[in-house]
């Protein structure tokens, strides 16, 4: 069997950490970024299942971006309670090689970076590209049932909407501005509207106004007049592409995150989004491709920091912090390299380095800690010393 006894026993302790930790973890955060959106109850009017809906589709991202770090923290608890059972010296007396350890660790590596895998790849565009639709509902209802007569609210950064009256189920004296685009201004006067649904999507429509457009690079001003004008909702919650007056103007289309990953990878160069943020495309896809490799290299880095086992004597906190500080310096470079992809392929090319090399590093120094740890601890001296200077004088005093 691929898996004995002890494996069992100790995935079964690692396994118990991670999920706490990560439905802990995910938990608060998510309370967090729930409480931001109470807005919808309170200000527009929502129920409490769209609020839910809401706030829940947001969980693909937490998990895939907390599930690494829940993994690194249960390898530590795990590794650390296993030493301080004095296990690990025991197995290291019955002939159980450092290295043999991590075959249950790799096991529930493998299902964090598969679950990883997934949440990226294919659920995470799917909820955020929910998460945009459903907003756009929010919003075209927020304006048809919820606006006040006579005032002025933001239904978005930038946007403002304001009509006179309300007669039937049409808005009457319709007053929109959207300043969204600061070098091109936009408002929107109509004699009437009222909001309709096609093809899965809402439309203000417009009837007998203007569109007055402001360029501020030339300072000019356009007026177009119209009979009846559509104006898409979803338009207003991301990139637009044509403008007033055209044929597919406000015509929506979806960000990189927006979208599958398939379609990223099968991108129509010849898009004029596409060649307006390809940097963006870029970005997105390799963040997805490169997610799954950081468990492997969370975990390794956990184990060849605290893998050996040690005596109550031997230290383990500054092993332990030093594992926490390259596990931050790894997420943090990997942050900065995701955004300096936008603009260099290059950057791209880190979000698979990084972890490459932080599993190489750890797995060098599990099979060579012995050799690597006298030459690590000359090359880390000046920066531990004052510390354990200062950690010695707070003991003695």
């Amino acid at each position: 069997m691929f898996l004995n006894r002890l494996d069992r026993y100790i995935l079964k302790i690692a396994a118990v950490a991670a999920i706490v930790l990560l439905l802990g973890l995910t938990g608060v955060i998510w309370v967090t970024q729930a409480l931001r959106e109470v807005d919808l109850i309170t200000g527009k009017g929502q129920t409490i299942l769209i609020f839910l809906t809401v706030t829940l589709l947001s969980l693909p991202a937490l998990i895939a971006g907390i599930a690494p770090v829940a993994l690194f923290m249960s390898t530590l608890y795990t590794l650390n309670k296993l030493n301080g059972d004095s296990e690990l010296i025991v197995m290291n007396a019955a002939g159980v090689a450092p290295h043999r350890v991590t075959r249950p660790f790799l096991v529930l590596t493998v299902a964090t970076a598969l679950i990883v895998a997934w949440m990226t790849v294919s659920v995470m565009p799917a909820s955020f590209r929910m998460l945009r639709d459903l907003i756009t509902l929010i919003r075209a209802d927020f304006v048809a049932n919820v606006v006040k007569e006579g005032q002025f609210v933001s239904l978005d950064s930038g946007v403002t909407f304001h009509y006179r009256e309300k007669v039937g189920d049409a808005l009457v004296g319709i007053f929109m501005q959207d300043r969204r685009d600061p070098t091109q201004p936009s408002i929107y006067l109509a004699e009437r509207g009222r909001t309709v649904e096609a093809e899965g999507q809402s439309f203000l429509m417009l009837e007998k106004g203007t569109i007055q457009r402001e360029a501020k690079n030339t300072d000019t001003t356009s007026i177009i007049s119209f009979e009846r004008y559509a104006l898409n909702l979803s338009a207003l919650t991301g990139d637009t592409t044509g403008g007033p007056g055209e044929g597919d103007g406000d015509k929506v289309i979806y960000k990189p995150r927006e979208r599958s990953t398939w379609e990223l990878i099968n991108q129509d160069p010849n898009e004029p989004y596409y060649q307006i943020q390809a940097g963006r495309f870029r970005a997105e896809l390799h963040n997805r491709l490169s997610a799954p490799l950081y468990p492997f290299a969370f975990m390794l880095l956990a184990f060849a920091a605290i893998g050996e086992a040690r005596t109550t004597r031997q230290g383990r906190a500054l092993a332990i912090q030093a594992a926490i500080l390259i596990v931050g310096g790894t997420r943090l470079a990997a942050y900065a390299a995701w955004t300096a992809s936008v603009r260099s392929p290059f950057a791209a090319a880190l979000l698979y380095i990084l972890p490459i090399a932080a599993m190489v590093l750890a797995v060098a120094f599990i099979f060579y800690g012995e050799r690597m740890r006298p030459i690590l601890a000359r090359l880390t001296a000046p920066l531990t010393m004052p510390l354990v200077s200062l950690m010695a004088r707070f003991r003695r005093a």
